[in-house]
């Protein structure tokens, strides 16, 4: 077992109040949200309705509503957006954004009497992992501050590692979640939402062109960076870079080789640790 240390993610909370909370985020994002049991956690994606990242959220839900709490991308642009869609007959209201910090851990932890969440998905300390979110003005609970705490520099390798998408270089217009390896964040099963008949069909047809991987090399490459094949063909993007690691996207015909090029420099790549593969048809109707 590996040292036992603790990392923060710095995340944006929006508390939503009322009856049709969990309708209103099931039509909104990703996740099959309506019929969540109060102190359920559910990973989902904030899409546009040709299925584009806005970000990325995690859903706490209890007996009076639920906190959205975006773990990636602009909290006020996902609350703006939100408000846009809310209609006078819907009974939810939405409350303000607010700074907040998501707290991972790794090792031999003996967890104390924490309010936890377990989101079912790979945030960076695998897909089992409990995480703990700690509001504005709260204190950590003492066995999770007496631990060590990541580096900033930590904490990135981690989520490249991990193929944790961040924006600009992963979430933007180019992007869907079945190319960043965000299946488990999505349901195709639950009936319309926004973006759902995009992600049907790339499911059902097999239509994803792109996957996100990590590369290393023995040379720095800057994001923006432009990939080939063997043969000099265009085989993908640097989208996130720190020093010799990084991640990129990469075309699909180029998905099984074990190098690519940027420019004279390989580029050695790997699949991330919490990367799913996109679905094949399994395409949901409305």
């Amino acid at each position: 077992m590996s040292a036992a240390s603790r990392w923060a993610t710095p995340v944006s909370l929006i508390r939503l109040e009322g009856s049709d909370t969990r309708r209103f985020l099931h039509g909104q994002s990703s996740q099959a949200i309506e019929l969540a049991q109060p102190g359920a956690c559910l990973a989902t994606c904030l899409i546009s309705p040709t299925a584009r990242m806005r970000g990325l959220a995690l859903v706490g839900v209890d007996d009076s509503g639920a906190d959205l709490i975006v773990i990636a991308g602009d909290g006020e642009a996902v609350r703006i957006s939100l408000d846009r869609v809310l209609f006078p007959a819907d009974n939810v209201r939405l409350g303000a954004v607010e700074p907040a910090t998501l707290w991972q851990w790794q090792g031999d932890v003996e967890v104390d009497g924490a309010d936890l969440l377990q989101p079912g998905v790979d945030l960076g300390s695998g897909p089992d992992a409990s995480v703990l979110l700690q509001r504005s003005g709260s204190k950590l609970p003492s066995w999770l501050e007496a631990l060590p705490q990541w580096s900033s520099e930590q904490v990135e390798a981690n989520r490249l590692r991990h193929g944790l998408p961040a924006a600009p270089g992963e979430l933007n217009d180019d992007t869907n979640p079945f190319e960043l390896g965000l299946a488990a964040w999505v349901s195709l099963n639950k009936g319309c939402y926004v973006g759902q008949e995009t992600l049907a069909k790339l499911a059902t047809y097999d239509g994803v062109k792109q996957q996100l991987r990590c590369w290393q090399s023995s040379e720095a490459v800057e994001p923006g960076t432009s990939l080939s094949n063997a043969e000099g063909e265009r085989a993908g993007v640097v989208t996130s870079a720190q020093g010799h690691q990084g991640l990129a996207l990469i075309r699909r015909s180029c998905l099984d080789a074990a190098t690519l090029q940027a420019g004279t420099v390989t580029l050695t790549l790997s699949k991330p640790l919490g990367s799913i593969d996109p679905p094949v048809e399994a395409g949901g109707q409305c």
